[in-house]
């Protein structure tokens, strides 16, 4: 098993054994924020029925919305790799930021300027309280791998993720990325 302590800009791979876990079963989250008080992240595997047309209708695009987490899922979140366009917008790390200025947003993709591979939209986040994630890591509810992908993770395709990050990790995990999602389908 990989074990290196999280920090912000890392990714957290759900392990097989959190099955049945609704919200992160076969997730791969995003660590936007690390430190002594929590961990936000945001999962960027869970595509939702949603675009950001549907939720803000003035926006004429079509933008995926992602389950971003089961924490305040009623909030709209993102990420994007366009600090020079996005004012007041928080760095992650590898050229990732975190919010900004939603109206200059609107106005980007309005205008035709800010593209989907440059912003990802989360309904709700991923939320540890203090020591949290540090004892799920222990029940190795989670694998903690280095962002190899940079600021293009925004870019990556989520269907087959989970199924990659688990063939990459190698060993028993191999097995694992073949299984069904649902165990009661084998």
């Amino acid at each position: 098993m990989i074990t290196l302590k999280p920090k912000k800009g890392d990714l957290l791979i759900a392990e097989p054994a959190i099955i049945g876990d609704v919200s992160f079963n076969r997730s791969i989250v995003l660590l936007a924020d690390h430190n002594k008080e929590g961990s936000i992240g945001f999962i960027l595997n869970k595509p939702l029925d949603y675009t950001i047309n549907d939720l803000i209708p003035e926006v004429e695009a079509y933008f995926k919305v992602y389950n971003g987490g089961p924490v305040e899922q009623d909030n709209l979140y993102f990420i994007h790799k366009v600090p020079e366009l996005i004012p007041d917008s928080i760095e992650i790390s590898f050229g990732i930021y975190w919010g900004g200025d939603f109206n200059k947003v609107v106005e980007l993709i309005t205008g035709a300027i800010l593209k989907e591979n440059d912003i990802r939209f989360f309904l709700g986040y991923s939320g540890w309280d203090t020591n949290q994630l540090e004892e799920e890591l222990k029940l190795n509810s989670w694998v903690v791998s280095e962002n190899i992908y940079k600021k293009e993770i925004i870019e990556k395709d989520y269907q087959h993720f989970w199924k990659e990050k688990m063939l990459e990790l190698g060993g028993e995990y191999i097995i694992w990325s073949n299984a069904p999602e649902n165990p009661n389908y084998n």
